[in-house]
């Protein structure tokens, strides 16, 4: 038995021109599949390895309040984004010489000096650098941040000395660098999401590596009808058959490990979704590498002694050449059966949050879309049957199909789970994304927001703000936190300023500095703003001052077109509240933007910064939703981009090998006078009808599956029919660019040497 084994081995790799092309597209096939397992292998790794970073830079202090020293340093984060790509900087201040350092910084910045990334490096020395360099407050730049002390190679951040930062507005830290935090539950609905973004992801991959295979079948089939002729029985054509296999998917292992390492190089280049990662963060997990590497060859020989099943390889020949016989079609709807009867009993939700409703979904998932794979063949078989005449390009590729449909349908299988598993999970998606939403703010009255600390003179800060290329107006007042002193639910806000100022909150009438005014909107229900009164007394501030509304207090309604939202507030001018006496105060200041400007908003940040780096400047947006769902989107679209490059690489080596298969047929075609064109039109015809029967397939299984993932979810039934066009559409996208590829090919082929043989 192993010399057989050997001997299959041994023809994989000393079989000549055809057996090792024959193992080296199997092995470019399944070294894809692999590389892209090792990738999503590495996935959690290189995730904790960029926590782990965040965390060792983090400012920790545990006790009491820990007083200045030799060995403390004061740090405030400076919050900004550049071009919507977050910012990580900080505004730091030696009180000792044996003040810690953050990682990656060899010393700290002192007044006037900036350590930053090179990524930031990079963006001051390019023409957008002016738009960010007012940030740094003109420091001059005396340094680099190491990998260790930065998230990602593409992040943006700094290091700004200074000499005037106080304890009031900073912490003061003796070391860097915090314990592991507890991580937050993802929830039911979203830990269902996850699982079903795996199972979309990577089922793709396995059918793929199970399509690679099983290159080159046909010539391998006469190989071993040789065999037979020579004297070895069936099982001894199978264990050949099993050892030539195995080398090819052990070379695809070699190969996908090269490709992964090529790729992890490459990665530091590249930037998606803010999300950047060094080389070494790019590690899989050994547990799953060592499964990887026993599932492949596995895989494939199972596949493979599963094709032989259905191949008699007599003496004399391979019954495969003759009429297919039917195929039988029960067992294939049995596998989307049984997994809608395991997805059928979530649905309400009331399985979602039990222990084993993971292991359910994922199974019920894969038999869904796997019956979607066995269901194709059967489906082609019948288009291709009822299918008549029509040009010689048609005719080529409707003969192709109707000998053997098997292999383009195998190479179609993966376009199917992928179209179907993101349909299905774009529906799920959708609803999952409405709930993570929240209502934002109205940007028709205001573009952004600045909201400054400390002691702001806001009429130098409205000064500076209007006088900013691009800014077409801006609205500020001290804002103040105030509620009845009994407390409540509800709480009020207090803002002071002049009269112009106040005027674009309310309609005040007549106003003169002293006058106060009570605002409540009609479309709101505060308590506390029905029960306020003038001469009534607030509480101030966290600390609670109380302060009494002047008796002569007057209530105006709020403006309709003020630069937020009509709400509850009390308006007063500096004559009734000084807001140089309040221990606690803040400014906030809207700012509406010339239309059309896109740079505008950077300007606003760096004025803003330069004059206060602890200032905030916040871009008012109409949704909100939360950052954990975010980070689960960008995941899902890095992956979906990943899966459509192992959908065209694959494809265009599925039908690469078909050509070479049939590259003396095709030669001999054009030497009888058939026009390039008609072999180029059928060897579209014969990649564009089986798709075409998946895709319609695959919308078919997805809209099913994203109804039962919609019913589990407990969300009314929607169809996003964009996103179901969006998908099939990549689909066929993949199909068309693999076809022109392959025309090269196709030409080369068709050359009259092609007809020469030994």
């Amino acid at each position: 038995m192993v010399s057989e084994v050997l001997l299959g081995a041994r023809f994989a790799v000393a079989g000549g021109r055809d057996g090792w092309t024959r193992t080296l597209f199997t092995a470019v096939g399944v070294g894809v599949g692999v590389a892209l397992l090792l990738l999503a292998a590495s996935v959690p790794g290189a995730l904790q390895s960029r926590e782990q970073r965040g965390q060792a830079r983090a400012g920790f202090h545990a006790g009491d309040v820990l007083p200045a020293g030799p060995g403390t340093v004061l740090i405030a984060s400076v919050v900004t984004t550049f071009r919507d790509q977050e910012v990580y900087g900080n505004l730091v201040r030696a009180e000792g010489p044996d003040a810690p350092v953050p990682p990656g910084l060899v010393a700290l910045p002192r007044a006037g000096e900036a350590v930053v990334s090179p990524a930031l490096r990079d963006l001051l020395d390019s023409p957008e650098g002016p738009l960010f360099a007012p940030r740094l407050g003109g420091a001059r730049v005396t340094g680099v941040i190491g990998d260790e002390g930065l998230l990602g190679p593409g992040e943006l951040a700094f290091y700004l000395g200074s000499d005037t930062l106080g304890s009031g507005r900073a912490v003061r830290l003796d070391r860097f660098g915090e314990p592991q935090p507890a991580h937050e539950p993802f929830g039911p609905m979203l830990t269902l999401l996850i699982v079903i973004i795996f199972v979309v992801l990577l089922l793709p991959i396995t059918v793929f590596i199970g399509a690679a295979v099983r290159f080159g079948g046909e010539r391998r089939d006469r190989r071993l009808a040789a065999l037979r002729l020579i004297g070895a029985d069936r099982r001894m054509t199978r264990r050949i058959a099993t050892g030539e296999t195995a080398v090819a998917a052990l070379l695809g292992l070699a190969a996908g490990g090269l490709l992964f390492l090529a790729g992890r190089a490459l990665v530091p280049l590249v930037t998606l979704w803010d999300i950047s990662l060094y080389a070494g963060d790019v590690r899989p997990w050994p547990p799953l590498v060592v499964a990887i590497a026993l599932a492949v060859p596995a895989l494939a020989v199972v596949v493979n002694l599963a094709a032989l099943r259905g191949v008699a390889v007599e003496p004399l020949g391979v019954t495969r050449r003759g009429v297919p016989p039917r195929r039988r079609i029960w067992w294939r709807l049995l596998l989307p059966a049984t997994g809608l009867a395991l997805l059928a009993p979530m649905a309400g939700g009331g399985g979602v949050a039990a222990a084993p409703a993971e292991y359910q979904a994922a199974a019920g998932t894969v038999l869904v879309l796997v019956g979607a794979v066995a269901l194709l063949p059967w489906l082609i078989d019948l288009l291709v049957r009822r299918l008549g005449a029509g040009p010689v390009g048609w005719q080529l590729a409707v003969r192709r199909l109707q000998l053997d449909s098997a292999t383009s349908a195998r190479l179609v299988g993966g376009i199917a789970v992928a179209v179907a598993g993101t349909i299905g999970l774009q529906m799920l998606f959708a609803a999952v994304e409405n709930r993570s939403r929240t209502a934002g703010d109205d940007v028709t009255r205001a573009q952004a927001i600045v909201r400054t600390f400390g002691r702001t003179d806001l009429p130098e800060s409205l000064a500076r703000l209007r006088g900013t290329p691009g800014v077409a107006g801006a609205v500020g007042t001290y804002e103040i936190a105030a509620a009845l002193p009994r407390g409540g639910p509800d709480r009020l806000q207090l803002l002071v300023g002049d009269c112009a100022e106040l005027a674009a909150f309310a309609d005040l009438g007549r106003c003169a500095d002293g006058d106060t005014f009570l605002v409540r909107s009609a479309e709101s229900g505060s308590v506390t703003a029905s029960q306020l009164r003038p001469g009534g007394r607030v509480a101030l501030g966290d600390d609670g001052r109380p302060w009494t509304v002047p008796t002569g207090a007057r209530r105006v309604p709020a403006r309709a077109q003020g630069p937020v939202a009509p709400r509850d507030a009390i308006l007063a001018t500096p004559g009734a509240l000084d807001p140089g006496t309040l221990p606690e105060r803040e400014t906030a200041t809207f700012v509406r933007f010339v239309p059309g400007d896109p740079d505008a908003l950077e300007r606003v940040r760096s004025t803003v910064l330069a004059a206060d780096p602890l200032a905030q400047v916040a871009a008012l947006t109409p949704v909100r939703e939360s950052n954990r769902f975010a980070s689960i989107r960008r995941g899902l679209y890095l992956g979906i981009v990943v899966t459509l490059l192992l959908i065209a690489s694959s494809m265009l080596v599925g039908v690469l090998e078909q050509l070479r298969e049939r590259r003396r047929l095709l030669a001999m075609l054009v030497a009888l006078g058939t026009p390039r064109r008609s072999l180029g039109l059928s060897v579209l015809w014969q990649t564009v009808l089986p798709v075409l029967v998946g895709l319609v397939l695959a919308v078919g299984f997805g809209l099913g599956l994203g109804v039962v993932l919609l019913r589990i979810a407990v969300v009314r039934v929607t169809i996003s029919w964009a996103a179901v066009g969006w998908s099939a559409g990549l689909g066929a996208a993949a199909v068309l660019l693999t076809t022109a590829l392959s025309l090269p090919a196709l030409w080369r082929l068709t050359r009259p040497d092609g007809l020469r043989t030994e």
